[in-house]
């Protein structure tokens, strides 16, 4: 064969290979990426643990390590406190018989078992009786005047509609469980109707409270946000968590845009939002110029995933990030040994080391748009808690707040309607803030439904 022929068909089957090489590394990558995305769980994403399929291994002990059940030797001991002779309502004295006394001396002193016991009946009936009078002259029935409590409460006094709502809010029973709870415990055949109407008395008592909480909200020096979803009547809603120090507001809507911001804070809010990098809060905070504070918490997250990837540029640049916010938490949890001064220097030494890497990203998309956060004023939202006072770096209390929210939408599904909503909101504020500020639950919804019945103050938060 002429040697130009072999050359040229060498040539070609050359670039054919070649062909085929290009297409199996854009292949290879693809495929990379596809793993990474699958990768992705709670520790390394802002997706939550639920989200997790495969849970971590446990971590297995050494042989001979396994500690007993119960205190551990070196700890320090916790027993409940005995109840106090005025809390004790019988007392059952034990003693022996004459004859096996004999040659023992009695002593003013007692072994001593205080137990709670149930009582026979669980519950009591008062009847409320309105004498009936008869006018001579118009022949018309006139009825003596009987408490707006009373009459209000109808079947439920104030106490039992508030442990209904407790039950209802706090316990996250259905009304099936309440219902049966009624049967089994008290012997009372309560139908869930019954039980419904009482939480939504219970939420109208609450209205004045919340309300007072959402006037007071824009006024706030710093708010942590976050959002989860709800569902009612199979549609998809948003439920809104607004955290202070003083108080948690929730607020269930039908988006996840900034409109609810603007609705919820206004246009002219002075504060601080700290928040993850969800757009809606970016546009927020573009809009109307709010200081932001980005979770960073998320974002060590997010490059965690970095750090985790397949692809080594990407694996190297997440690390080297990693290892300057490490640095950043390591001395801000040092900070009480530290001059202010000193803290100072050090943050902020550490903070132009991290901004000076991770806008030098390798070649990559994700790389590339991490970095294009940190190139304009977004930079500074990340790192206002060097500065402000009383901001955190992370948004982890709200998340915190929101998470009886999730467990009660995967118990309940969900609600109804507008009054299942604005039960919703008002229940979990209470909740919240009541934990917030050592209050207890029962109490205060007990206390709404008198104020709610008789027209008086009613129980406030701030």
């Amino acid at each position: 064969m002429d040697k130009d022929a072999i050359i040229t068909k060498l040539t070609k089957q050359a670039a054919l290979l070649l062909e085929r090489v290009r297409q199996l590394e854009q292949e290879n990558t693809m495929l990379k990426e596809k793993i990474a995305q699958l990768e992705k769980n709670s520790s390394n994403s802002s997706k939550p643990p639920s989200s997790d399929i495969v849970k971590p291994l446990k971590i297995l002990r050494q042989p001979g390590k396994k500690h007993n059940r119960g205190g551990q030797y070196g700890h320090t001991k916790f027993s409940r406190q005995p109840f106090e002779s005025n809390e004790v309502d019988e007392v059952i004295e034990y003693e022996l018989k004459d004859k096996d006394a004999v040659g023992l001396k009695p002593l003013d002193e007692w072994f001593v078992i205080q137990q709670i016991e149930l009582p026979e009946k669980m519950y009591k009936v008062v009847e409320h009786r309105a004498r009936k009078y008869l006018d001579l002259v118009t022949g018309k029935i006139h009825i003596a005047p009987m408490p707006n409590n009373i009459r209000k409460g109808g079947l439920f006094g104030a106490d039992i509609t508030a442990a209904v709502a407790f039950m209802k809010g706090s316990c996250h029973m259905s009304y099936t469980t309440i219902q049966q709870f009624f049967k089994e415990l008290f012997e009372l055949d309560i139908s869930r109707g019954m039980l419904c109407k009482a939480t939504q008395k219970a939420s109208r008592s609450l209205r004045p409270a919340y309300e007072q909480l959402v006037e007071r909200l824009p006024t706030e020096r710093q708010i942590g946000v976050d959002e989860t979803g709800h569902h009612d009547e199979g549609r998809l809603h948003w439920t809104w968590c607004f955290d202070t120090p003083d108080y948690s507001l929730f607020r269930i809507d039908k988006s996840r845009g900034s409109e609810v911001l603007e609705r919820m804070l206004g246009r002219d809010f002075a504060g601080l939002v700290c928040a993850d990098y969800w757009g809606a809060y970016r546009k927020y905070a573009r809009l109307f110029d709010v200081r932001m504070q980005y979770c960073m918490a998320h974002l060590i997250r997010e490059i965690r995933f970095l750090a985790e990837h397949s692809i080594k540029k990407l694996s190297r640049w997440g690390n080297f990030l990693l290892e300057w916010l490490k640095k950043l938490f390591k001395t801000l949890h040092s900070r009480n040994k530290l001059t202010a001064k000193a803290f100072l220097h050090s943050m902020e030494q550490i903070k132009n080391g991290f901004l000076s890497r991770v806008r030098r990203p390798p070649d990559h998309a994700l790389a590339k748009k991490l970095a294009r956060r940190f190139r304009g004023k977004t930079a500074e939202d990340y790192f206002r808690f060097l500065t402000e006072p009383y901001a955190e770096p992370t948004n982890n209390g709200t998340e915190r707040r929101i998470r009886p929210v999730v467990i009660d939408r995967r118990i309940t599904q969900g609600t109804r309607g507008q009054a299942g909503m604005r039960w919703c909101e008002r229940i979990w504020t209470t909740l919240a803030t009541c934990k917030k500020q050592h209050r207890n639950v029962f109490k205060f919804i007990h206390q709404s439904l008198l104020a709610h019945w008789t027209n008086k103050c009613y129980p406030l938060f701030l």
